[in-house]
């Protein structure tokens, strides 16, 4: 394919429309996949669900294939296109009852809506950056977890059992008062028998769902910051390599105009010989006085 038909073929698949019919199909696929749970839908029209699923597969191969085409290696240097390749490439799978299973992933095609909107791969994007300073704090956050559970284990395993009877039971409470959904009760359960045991429950609480949570919260909203103001930032070049690309035709076509009236004026110094270097024009009225 040449150059030139290569880069119709970029715009055509880069354009809004494109893109948003590829959304609007994704869409489609999603709620096809949902009404499919239906038992009463499923069953009274599954041969329309299987011929819009190949319609449906049939697109997304044809624009996997224009993309392909239009971008040529440069499709594989991104991430995102992988992403999509793989998922519509596991559609393509054969129904088969050896590879039966790889059916399923065909419901992870509604996941293609992440790589076509871009406000979603910038989340993804973010989360992906912020992944070294989130290992930090959920190392941190894990070991307050662990801790929590031995010494709640060796402090209340007596007075709850059902809670802290072992450490598998008190990892699991420790976790679900982490989560602070429904935390009094289990707080009233060891209470009944160790009244102080709310300093306990309230010390973590405060260091683990107000402390570190909120860390982990300060991270992701770091990173997607910095993520928001990296793609401003290369808008803000574009837009400056446009007003410069401009200022600079501006400024050529007036050196273009100059050159055109130095040009004209030379042409009449030629052509008129009285207007030369030479031949300048006297004083009024020194033309009559005749010199003695």
């Amino acid at each position: 394919m040449s150059v030139f038909s290569r880069e119709r073929l970029r715009v055509f698949v880069d354009v809004p429309a494109f893109q948003r019919t590829i959304i609007a199909v994704i869409t489609l696929n999603g709620v096809a996949l949902g009404l499919e749970t239906s038992p009463g839908l499923a069953d009274g029209h599954a041969v329309a669900f299987v011929v819009i699923d190949r319609i449906i597969v049939a697109i997304f191969a044809v624009e996997i294939l224009l993309r392909i085409t239009a971008q040529g290696k440069a499709f594989f240097r991104d991430p995102w296109n992988w992403f999509d390749l793989i998922i519509v490439g596991v559609a393509l799978v054969p129904a088969s009852e050896s590879l039966s299973i790889l059916r399923l992933f065909r419901f992870l095609r509604i996941l293609r809506l992440i790589s076509v909107v871009p406000s979603m791969r910038r989340v993804i994007s973010a989360l992906f950056s912020a992944i070294p300073g989130l290992a930090s704090i959920l190392v941190l956050l894990l070991l307050s977890l662990y801790v929590a559970a031995v010494i709640g284990e060796r402090l209340f395993h007596e007075a709850a059992p059902q809670h802290f009877g072992n450490l598998g039971k008190s990892l699991f409470t420790m976790f679900t008062v982490l989560t602070v959904e429904n935390w009094p009760s289990v707080a009233e359960d060891v209470m009944a028998k160790e009244p102080l045991a709310w300093i306990f429950f309230v010390t973590f609480i405060v260091v683990t769902a107000f402390f570190i949570l909120n860390l982990l919260i300060g991270v992701i909203v770091s990173a997607m910051q910095t993520e928001v103001d990296a793609s401003r930032w290369k808008e803000d070049q574009e837009l400056e390599l446009e007003q410069h690309n401009a200022l600079m035709s501006e400024i050529r076509a007036l050196s273009e105009k100059i050159d055109r009236l130095e040009a004209g004026a030379r042409a009449v110094a030629d052509t008129d010989p009285s207007q030369g270097a030479g031949s300048r024009p006297r004083p009024n009225g020194l033309d009559e006085v005749e010199v003695g």
